[in-house]
C-alpha cells in the first residue's frame, strides 16, 4: 500500500533548530552502527528537495567520525540529534522522527540497517 506525501515540522528539545520535511514514509530505519546504537534514534530518509531548515542554523553542531562523509548535527543548547547527512547517499538527510511533531510511526515498517558493517 502506497502512502502519500506529508509535511511534518520538528525541532529539537529546547525548539531551537526547527526544520520541515515531506515524505511518504516507505519505512523507518534503525542502525547498529557505534553513532546510531548509542543515540538510539529511529530515521526517515529524505532528499534534501524534501527537507527545509527553518530555524536555528547557527545552533547546530556537527560531529564526524570513521570516514567523515556522514555529517551528524546536534542542538548545541540542548544536544538533541534532529537530523544528519547520510554517509552513502549524502543528498539525503536522516531524519530523527522522535523529533517530528504529532508524528505516529504505526503502521511504518521498521528496518534495521547493518551500518556496523560498513567499510
Amino acid at each position: 500500500m502506497s502512502r502519500s506525501s506529508v509535511r511534518y515540522t520538528g525541532s529539537c528539545h529546547c525548539g531551537g533548530v526547527r526544520f520541515a520535511i515531506t515524505s511518504d514514509f516507505p519505512e523507518l530505519t534503525q542502525c547498529d552502527c557505534s553513532m546510531c546504537k548509542r543515540r538510539s534514534a529511529t530515521i526517515v530518509k529524505v532528499h534534501e528537495s524534501a527537507f527545509e531548515l527553518l530555524a536555528g542554523a547557527e545552533l547546530l553542531t556537527e560531529y564526524q567520525f570513521h570516514t567523515h562523509t556522514a555529517r551528524h548535527f546536534f542542538c548545541k543548547v540542548c544536544g538533541i540529534y534532529p537530523f544528519h547527512r547520510k554517509r552513502v547517499t549524502p543528498d539525503f538527510f536522516g531524519v530523527n522522527v522522535a523529533c517530528l511533531e504529532h508524528f505516529d510511526p504505526q503502521g511504518i515498517p521498521l528496518r534495521q540497517a547493518v551500518g556496523a558493517a560498513m567499510p
